[in-house]
């Protein structure tokens, strides 16, 4: 039976086993279309900068940074990111600090997959429950609380109007908006006569101009929408 991947959460697994590593990656990679894998905690914290990834799969020993050390780093200044770790029966005054790291949960090895699959499956729902970024690439997405667009951890400036559009597509994804929906959302007050057409089109010119291709689609004689992954 074919299984629909989770593509709007990603999934780093930090595992310095290179055969642990490289057979829990091929089960990610059943549920995930986005997984990231390291062999060590330095490297995992560098693929965490480049991909921010929704959830982070780590083992508790690893060599050049454990992984005690790893999340320690990360909750300095992200305390949203999901964090599973793992560890052995005799790791258990490592865990009693670790708890103090906000984790999502621990796990003991060795792992049973349907018990791995549960704890991925609930987080997942959980990220989806709380979050605020639409995604559109691995590292394009939307921040409806801020109201801001980033790509590869930059923001991308927008003005007043490009930042009004963008909310408005985001808040019903997949939602065709009409030019009318649109002009009377930017321009409240304003009579029904005074509705342009070639302004929404030259707003959407504009904005699409700053962003990654494709964000904003047209559906041709029916408006426009957003679709994210």
């Amino acid at each position: 039976m074919k299984i629909d991947k989770i593509r709007d959460v990603s999934i780093m697994l930090a595992e310095d086993e290179e055969e642990l590593r490289e057979s829990t990656v091929e089960y990610l990679q059943m549920f995930f279309t986005r997984v990231y894998s390291a062999a060590c905690g330095k490297m995992a914290y560098e693929i965490y900068n480049e991909k921010r990834p929704n959830i982070i799969l780590t083992d508790i020993n690893m060599p050049n940074l454990d992984g005690l050390s790893l999340i320690s780093k990360i909750r300095q200044k992200d305390k949203e990111t999901k964090i599973i770790i793992m560890s052995a029966h005799s790791d258990q005054e490592k865990l009693l600090h670790a708890v103090k790291l906000h984790l999502e949960t621990y796990l003991i090895k060795p792992i049973k997959s349907d018990i791995l699959k549960k704890v991925l499956f609930d987080t997942v729902e959980q990220i989806r429950v709380t979050t605020r970024r639409i995604y559109f690439g691995s590292n394009i997405y939307w921040d409806s609380e801020t109201c801001t667009f980033w790509e590869n951890n930059a923001e991308i400036q927008l003005r007043k109007k490009e930042t009004m559009l963008l909310k408005l597509l985001c808040s019903k994804q997949s939602h065709n908006f009409s030019s009318e929906d649109i002009f009377y959302y930017l321009h409240p007050s304003a009579n029904e006569n005074e509705f342009s057409n070639d302004a929404v089109t030259s707003l959407v010119k504009r904005i699409r101009s700053k962003l990654p291709k494709n964000i904003i689609k047209t559906v041709y004689g029916s408006g426009y929408k957003i679709v994210p992954i």
